[in-house]
């Protein structure tokens, strides 16, 4: 076992479920979530945050500020606390509440956005609040989760090759698509070194990432309600978008099986048993990317009263979910 002395110098990278018990596809989930943060959104936080010290822009008396949705906020919070700054992190009310505690005890301070921009949704009432705070006091340094190039090196210097060197005969990787850091990092990874490989991004359905509609989205983490700056089409090969209720559905669907997941997590696997179900998939070495774990959730996806509430009282039919099971 590793003996560390920062928070963010721990991370298991090499913690693969294969789900073809549980669902019947052949898929293997990489598990992100195991680390301080709890998400695949501390490597790039560490990555970011070790840049701008580099650089000189982040200095002692210097402020982070950041818009997120949730993870990224947390692990901002552990490496500003393991580090010596003050984070404030510029959330929205779709931010689930043990998210939020989790920020606080780690001594961030939560700016919670009520009103959405009539346009850009909560995403742009959140930027536009950030830009405000950094044009109002030098001290404040944003990061710029969207379009930090340090976002998507993080995993094309850690996660992509981590990838590789486990499955040397890879076919198919889905990886979920929100700041599109993770994908793209991954995406430029595998078109440079192992460029046969089909990079399958998974979109939440709402999302305007690919070009299409804005819709009402609960589930923080996956999607945008504006293009993601750091997006290059030209480097995935195909997208799917997955309902809400589908991601929820799968969530539940692994977590009768003892696999607690996130929402995100969710949405990915829900996208790629899809997209393996519409072929012979057999013979295909399939790998999805799982982002979070499922324990900040609990009174969201987890609670049925709030599921039923937004997406209908059939979204969790226990008889569907078991005749999924047992067809697995």
């Amino acid at each position: 076992m590793p003996i560390i002395s920062v928070p963010q110098e721990f991370n298991q990278d090499d913690l693969y479920v294969d789900l073809r018990q549980v669902l019947g596809s052949p898929l293997f989930l990489k598990c992100e979530g195991f680390n301080f943060a709890g998400s695949v959104k501390l490597k790039a936080a560490n990555e970011m945050v070790t840049a701008a010290e580099a650089d000189g822009v982040l200095r002692p008396g210097s402020v982070l500020v950041e818009s997120s949705s949730g993870n990224l906020g947390v692990a901002l919070s552990i490496i500003a606390a393991s580090r010596g700054y003050r984070f404030r992190c510029v959330t929205d009310s779709r931010c689930n509440l043990a998210t939020r505690l989790l920020m606080e005890a780690l001594g961030a301070e939560v700016h919670v956005v009520t009103v959405p921009d009539p346009e850009t949704g909560y995403l742009g009432a959140r930027l536009a609040y950030v830009r405000d705070v950094c044009a109002s006091d030098p001290r404040f340094v944003w990061l710029d989760q969207y379009s930090n190039a340090n976002s998507w090196k993080a995993h094309h210097r850690t996660t992509a090759p981590a990838i590789a060197r486990r499955f040397p005969e890879l076919d198919v990787l889905f990886v979920g698509a929100g700041t599109t850091g993770t994908l793209m990092g991954c995406a430029r990874w595998f078109k440079e070194w192992r460029p046969s490989v089909r990079i399958v991004a998974v979109d939440a359905a709402g999302s305007v990432s690919f070009g299409t509609p804005a819709a009402r989205r609960m589930l923080p983490g996956l999607g945008m309600n504006v293009r993601p700056p750091l997006l290059d089409e030209s480097l995935v090969d195909e997208v799917l978008h997955v309902e809400e209720a589908d991601a929820i559905r799968m969530c539940h669907r692994l977590a009768r099986r003892g696999f607690l997941f996130g929402g995100s997590t969710g949405t990915v696997v829900s996208g790629a048993t899809s997209w393996l179900a519409r072929r012979d998939a057999r013979d295909l070495t399939a790998v999805a990317i799982a982002p979070d774990l499922g324990e900040r959730y609990l009174e969201t996806v987890y609670q049925s009263n709030w599921v039923r509430d937004l997406y209908g009282a059939d979204v969790l039919d226990a008889d569907e979910l078991s005749t999924g099971d047992r067809a697995a």
